[in-house]
């Protein structure tokens, strides 16, 4: 298991959101992304989670609405990785996934396109 403390593991988050494709983040508005501990259930096998409403399901969306949210959480990657590129690497498979459900993709199509 890796040790990374919270700041180490908010800016290694950060990083890999600055690699994403520029074609992939453009169109995200109104979301703020967080790093957690654990989820809520305290479990070690939820890398990821996206609170909100997906693109494809929003009937208005304006001014006044409260961000959604991509939650990353450190505990469960730094108990399942065993390397830093580990990590790293899932990560960006965490953030590509999270925000696949932003735009609306279930999980059977992320797992289809390698991102699940």
């Amino acid at each position: 298991m890796l040790d990374l403390d919270r700041d180490a593991f908010e800016k290694l988050v950060i990083e890999e959101l600055d690699l994403l494709p520029d074609e992939m983040v453009e169109g995200i508005e109104n979301v703020a992304f967080v790093t957690e501990d654990r989820p809520e259930d305290g479990s070690l096998s939820l890398f990821g989670l996206y609170h909100g409403v997906a693109l494809t399901h929003r009937e208005r969306y304006g001014f006044g609405e409260l961000p959604d949210r991509i939650v990353v959480y450190r505990e469960p990657m730094l108990h399942s990785c065993r390397t830093m590129q580990e990590l790293h690497d899932q990560v960006h498979v965490t953030l590509v996934h999270e925000i696949g459900h932003y735009y609306g993709l279930n999980d059977e199509e992320l797992q289809r396109l390698g991102w699940a």
